[in-house]
């Protein structure tokens, strides 16, 4: 497992603290996280019971089973996470953090991504109903 990684949002009213689930970087296309970054949400899962905030964060219910949380002061995209009281996920933004090395190896939404967004590499690409099917949401009710 990667140790602990340390990061800030844009102003430093914020501080966070995660041990990463994995080595790697997620991207989502889904139509909220464009809206909510300005592009793709580049984040990194957390591991379960590890992610520590310090300072003014502000989260707000994105949909039935998601919440986005922000820094309260710049508005910096701190963390997307799963509402389901049995789950512990965070997918923590990556820009928070200084450079880590971990490679791009999933992008979600693929489906839902402008013409011009395209990230270079092999990795795994999933369209919004095989992630939808991955995380238990019943996609025939969306």
């Amino acid at each position: 497992m990667t140790g602990q990684l340390k990061g800030r949002c844009m102003c430093g009213a914020v501080t966070v603290a995660m041990v990463p689930a994995k080595p790697e970087i997620h991207a989502c296309h889904c139509s909220m996280c464009r809206r909510w970054t300005g592009s793709a949400f580049l984040e990194i899962d957390a591991a379960p019971g590890t992610l520590k905030a310090e300072g003014p964060v502000r989260s707000f219910k994105s949909s039935d089973w998601a919440e986005r949380a922000s820094c309260g002061t710049c508005g910096s995209p701190l963390w997307y996470r799963l509402t389901d009281p049995k789950v512990d996920f965070h997918a923590v933004s990556a820009g928070l953090f200084e450079d880590t090395g971990f490679a791009l190896t999933k992008e979600i939404y693929v489906d839902c991504k402008p013409g011009g967004f395209a990230f270079a590499g092999e990795h795994q690409r999933m369209t919004e109903q095989e992630f939808l099917a991955s995380i238990g949401v019943d996609v025939a009710k969306e």
